[in-house]
């Protein structure tokens, strides 16, 4: 009896431990995009580059961030 309730409050801690990472690593990405769109905007507007927005490159600008935008700038001059 003892262990079925050490197991369901590790089991509850696991869970709640998974949901909060969860939540902190998906609020990072949508602040990444939304810098780096912002910013792929600003140099589709400024005539810099033509930067496409597609699935690919908006998960590089998800992941990478600012970072992520100028690597699509260096590879739309390539």
């Amino acid at each position: 009896m003892f262990q079925w309730l050490v197991f369901l409050i590790l089991l509850i801690l696991a869970g709640y431990l998974i949901l909060k990472l969860t939540l902190a690593i998906l609020k990072w990405m949508a602040t990444n995009t939304i810098i780096g769109l912002i910013l792929v905007g600003i140099i589709n507007f400024l005539g810099i580059a033509h930067i496409e927005l597609n699935l690919v490159n908006l998960l590089i600008i998800a992941v990478g961030g600012v970072v992520g935008v100028f690597i699509l700038l260096v590879l739309s001059f390539i």
